[in-house]
């Protein structure tokens, strides 16, 4: 059993990791990063208590992670936070898992 909780912070996008990460490592959180779908997947199998994942990522995007987590049966249950720059109302509904 881990003594802090454990956190994915998943974005193509390095400052913006650093970004989430110097929030959260004060607050006593221990962190993970990955900065692509692939190696998402790989930190996935440590399983995190929560996912902070980017939507638009090259190769694999946030909405592909999510739907294979989902299809995992070790991963399928670890809360995900969508992290988007996406602004449009219809983007982040048709999130798969969002409730619409």
């Amino acid at each position: 059993m881990r003594d802090k909780s454990l956190i994915l912070i998943v974005d193509d996008n390095l400052q913006n990791i650093e970004l989430l990460e110097a929030h959260l490592v004060p607050q006593g959180y221990d962190i993970i990063r990955a900065e692509n779908g692939e190696e998402a997947l790989k930190q996935a199998a440590k399983l995190p208590d929560l996912i902070l994942l980017d939507v638009m990522m090259p190769k694999m995007s946030g909405i592909e992670v999510l739907k294979k987590l989902r299809t995992d049966e070790k991963t399928r249950l670890i809360p995900v936070v969508m992290v988007t720059a996406l602004r449009e109302v219809e983007d982040k509904v048709n999130a798969p898992g969002s409730r619409q």
